[in-house]
């Protein structure tokens, strides 16, 4: 039987190797649309929480999940052996950035070398991970010809982005397009396939560095677009001029401008990181992407701004940051959820430690967390309820994660200073209340 027809019965098997934001979402699309599913990850303790139903990602509800493994279409494993016996394999682990700003891709090597370990013919096998332009050919390719099967003779080879927004209830892995590019025609059609009985459409590309690229403009756009409006709002504070009025004023014009809005810092396994991608890469061609980085020295320098603000906040009624008690609203990377990968809010907290500060964070999405520099462990944090917070009067508040839950209300009547980095009081009026 066919591939094309084993995907239309229902017979095609598929793994998934990383179980995260990405993964675990696209594994249990699949396995709801009637794919039998394995999901592959090195965490022990994530599988065993998989196959009892549980689950760790909010974009994938707990009984969506039990649903599939109840029907025996999902089971997780951290046994890569099993990938001998899939159709197709995904792969979705994680691509981080080295201390040097250059692509770290070990977890892309490791992966592929276990695909490698157990490729058969006829086998299709994806990337996902977001990545320079090139990865699939130059990096992935010759791995997986090293068994003496060749890439499209005796297997597909895809790369198609993932393009998940966590928390984004409008815009799940079913509802977003998703751009497709094969080494060959035939990798392409197979991708689309698949992918099309899971997704609302799929957007087939001539090649897998057109996929790469599109996916890292998709995010260089947002990193240079958010490195303006954040120097336009240092640049309105010191011309004494309401930054977000402005935007708010902009963004009435029905065509040709986008809003974007100032912050802490940028945060998420994407933007912050995907533009140093793409200017890496360009090095290796000779080309210096000035514009892309120039944004992102931007974007890297505000979380200390915004301490800056804190120090100029406390210097108005005569005390200095060193010994001062501040709390932190909030220390996930973006509102209503707990993830804290890229966070600007843990940037942040260092520096105001660093200033001698006495830091306590409130964030009910995170109960606790490990500090850490360059990677290395120095202790850890938890939580302290935002009632218990504002009863010990702090000497400044920092909001830098707006989470819908907080109760901004008694924040503003108990709070003796606030610098708000989100926007958050935009209903609210205070001297105390300092507006990035």
């Amino acid at each position: 039987m066919s591939p094309l027809s084993r995907i239309a019965t229902r017979e095609y098997r598929v793994g998934v190797i990383g179980l995260g934001y990405v993964g675990l979402p696209l594994a249990v699309e699949l396995a709801k649309a009637g794919f039998p599913v394995v999901g592959f990850d090195v965490d022990a303790q994530k599988v065993s929480e998989l196959n009892a139903g549980r689950s760790y990602i909010p974009d994938v509800p707990t009984a969506d999940l039990a649903q599939v493994v109840k029907n025996g279409k999902f089971h997780a494993t951290t046994d890569m052996a099993g990938l001998a016996d899939m159709d197709a394999i995904d792969i979705a682990v994680p691509t981080p950035l080295r201390k040097t700003k250059d692509p770290d891709m070990s977890y892309v090597v490791q992966a592929v070398e276990d695909v490698k370990a157990h490729l058969k013919k006829g086998q299709m096998v994806c990337l996902e991970s977001t990545t320079y332009p090139g990865t699939t050919d130059e990096l992935v390719k010759p791995m997986l010809e090293e068994t003496g099967l060749k890439a499209g003779q005796d297997f597909y080879l895809v790369f198609s982005p993932e393009r998940v927004d966590p928390a984004n209830p409008q815009y799940l892995t079913k509802d977003i397009p998703k751009v497709v590019g094969g080494i060959d025609k035939a990798s392409t059609d197979l991708a689309c396939a698949l992918y099309g009985q899971v997704v609302t459409q799929t957007v087939p590309v001539s090649s897998t560095v057109v996929a790469e690229m599109a996916k890292l403009l998709e995010n260089t756009f947002r990193s240079v677009n958010i490195g303006m409006v954040n120097e336009l709002a240092l640049m309105c504070h010191r011309m004494g001029i309401d930054v977000w009025e402005v935007i708010d004023a902009a963004k009435t014009k029905p065509f040709g401008f986008m809003p974007f809005y100032p912050g802490p810092g940028l945060g998420g396994h994407c933007i912050p990181i995907d533009p140093f991608y793409l200017s890496w890469k360009a090095k290796q061609s000779g080309f210096e992407a000035r514009f892309i980085e120039l944004a992102g020295q931007v974007n890297a320098s505000m979380p200390e701004y915004v301490v800056t603000r804190v120090a100029d906040a406390l210097n108005s009624v005569k005390k200095a940051v060193n010994g001062s008690r501040i709390h932190v609203y909030g220390v996930a990377y973006k509102k209503n959820v707990g993830d804290m990968r890229e966070s600007p809010a843990l940037d942040v907290i260092e520096h105001l430690k660093k200033r001698g500060a006495i830091v306590t964070y409130s964030d009910p999405h995170v109960p606790t967390f490990r500090l850490e520099h360059h990677g290395e462990v120095h202790g850890h944090m938890e939580a302290i309820s935002e009632a218990d917070a504002l009863a010990a009067k702090p000497d400044c508040v920092v909001i830098t994660t707006d989470h819908d839950t907080f109760d901004y209300d008694a924040l503003v009547a108990k709070a003796a200073l606030i610098v708000d980095s989100r926007n958050a009081l935009k209903a609210y009026q205070g001297a105390h209340i300092n507006r990035l």
